[in-house]
């Protein structure tokens, strides 16, 4: 299919409710535009599809001419289930619920692309099934022990063994959600290291990384490179975890990795020479 300039519009957004193994309704957006391809946005922890930076990107690729598809993971947004602290296996399964949805339509999935922890769900994905040629890790966590204390506590292993699970509430003392003891340990048995050994070399990889990220460190990028066989990186200089001011930087660089790696294969059917490039962005950073 040929690029071209999309004009957006509200027709263009549809909702697409599909079923996951577990029997419960993902809700999702299809930004559509015809193509025969599409991408799917994972979005992150206690996050939904309408926060940057899932529907910016979503809205860029419809931008191209590339439909995008964004979708809440259970107990997130609109869709069905409780909100479990781990889950990275199961939300591994729901993606695949999703790909073999768009399957069965006969659409092509080109890209699925993950921030935070949709980033690890990505990778996870491609470490299981071989069916995808090209993954988006944005702000991935390569070492998940990391980061739990800061909103678990201190001691939490041991208060959870004594209790069986730790509730957690924000600043204001309002109850967020409750971590079970088993969500926890999903957490803590997720190998990022074996699985990123396992995707394979033809599957292509960008790990994306602000450089100002204070939930995910920059390190955690450069732990992704030494395991993942097909990787570049590149760090967006300033950008939080969540790229706020960095919007058009990460979709410019996420667009670019996509359509350049597509270009190449030729099982897709994505022709873009109107992609915006940015820059030498596989040198590692801008």
């Amino acid at each position: 299919m040929s690029s071209r300039s999309h004009q957006i519009s509200e027709i263009d957004r549809k909702r697409v409710v599909i079923d996951n193994y577990n029997g419960e309704k993902l809700v999702g957006i299809l930004h559509e535009t015809g193509s025969k391809d599409v991408v799917i946005v994972c979005h992150g922890f206690q996050s939904r599809k309408e926060r940057i930076p899932m529907i910016n990107l979503a809205a860029a690729f419809q931008r191209q001419g590339i439909s995008a598809y964004g979708f809440d993971f259970p107990g997130n947004g609109e869709s069905q289930g409780s909100f479990q602290y781990g889950n990275y296996r199961r939300e591994a399964e729901d993606l695949r619920a999703v790909v073999q949805y768009f399957g069965a339509k006969e659409r092509l999935i080109t890209a699925i692309i993950g921030h935070s922890k949709g980033g690890n769900v990505v990778l996870l994905y491609a470490s299981k099934y071989k069916d995808i040629p090209v993954v988006v890790n944005i702000s991935g966590r390569f070492n998940l022990e990391r980061g739990i204390e800061g909103r678990l506590g201190q001691n939490y292993l041991q208060r959870i063994k004594q209790n069986g699970f730790i509730d957690v509430r924000n600043k204001k003392g309002k109850f967020e959600y409750r971590v079970t003891e088993e969500s926890l340990m999903d957490r803590l048995t997720t190998d990022t290291r074996a699985a990123c050994l396992m995707i394979h070399q033809d599957c292509r990889v960008l790990t994306v990384h602000g450089s100002m990220d204070k939930i995910v460190p920059e390190e955690d990028a450069m732990e992704f490179d030494k395991f993942i066989p097909n990787n570049k990186v590149l760090i967006i200089e300033g950008a939080d975890h969540e790229y706020t001011s960095h919007q058009d930087e990460l979709a410019s660089a996420v667009l670019d990795f996509v359509c350049s790696n597509c270009q190449r294969d030729g099982n897709t059917h994505i022709e873009l020479p109107s992609c915006t490039r940015a820059g030498d962005l596989l040198n590692s950073r801008i």
